[in-house]
């Protein structure tokens, strides 16, 4: 049986220690001051556009898409951790890689479908995303629906499922690249 430690005995040393670790959490929730982009608000503040579209798609949704489709070859259940997992480029080997690593990333590419509709984001052309074009809401709701499904499989941990979602994830990314990003000119993106 454990006495006088410090937690449940208070003592000069312990409440140093809580003292200062309650210091660390009242400092971890200051809020971040405003980048001269924005206007300090109170209150809940309209969504920001900071990136383009493809800084969106190689931040985000390519490395997300990637977990899953990494998945579809190794079970990500048999891939040992490497060897520092915080630095590993595997995302299935990765400190929270795995089965989890697959449920994140369809959970962010989830999220991801939100910032693809956020008013005011440009193509990597200057051009504005095409948030009314009926086309980009039904692909962007594709991208939605697979990443659900992708979800499912990797909570299901079977590989056929992830095979199928991944399959699937793949055909929905390429709906909207055929339409907007598979073109010669740069300059005729996102038209």
């Amino acid at each position: 049986m454990l006495k006088n430690r410090w937690w449940r005995t208070p003592t000069w040393a312990g409440t140093l220690v809580l003292a200062l670790a309650l210091a660390g959490l009242c400092d971890a929730q200051t809020p971040a001051t405003s980048s001269p982009k924005t206007k300090p608000t109170t209150g809940a503040q309209a969504p920001q556009v900071y990136a383009n579209l493809l800084q969106l798609m190689r931040g985000i949704l390519f490395p997300n898409s990637n977990a899953i489709f990494y998945a579809q070859e190794d079970d990500p259940a048999k891939v040992p951790p490497a060897k520092d997992p915080s630095l590993s480029p595997n995302p299935l080997a990765s400190t929270y890689g795995g089965w989890a690593d697959v449920e994140n990333s369809a959970k962010a590419l989830s999220e991801a479908a939100n910032l693809l509709i956020l008013p005011g984001r440009k193509c990597a052309n200057g051009l504005p995303v095409p948030i009314s074009n009926p086309e980009w809401a039904k692909f962007v709701q594709g991208l939605r629906d697979t990443s659900a499904e992708a979800y499912k499989a990797a909570q299901s941990k079977n590989m056929d499922n992830v095979v199928t979602a991944a399959g699937d994830l793949s055909t929905a990314c390429s709906n909207c690249h055929d339409k907007w990003r598979e073109k010669t000119e740069l300059a005729d993106r996102c038209n």
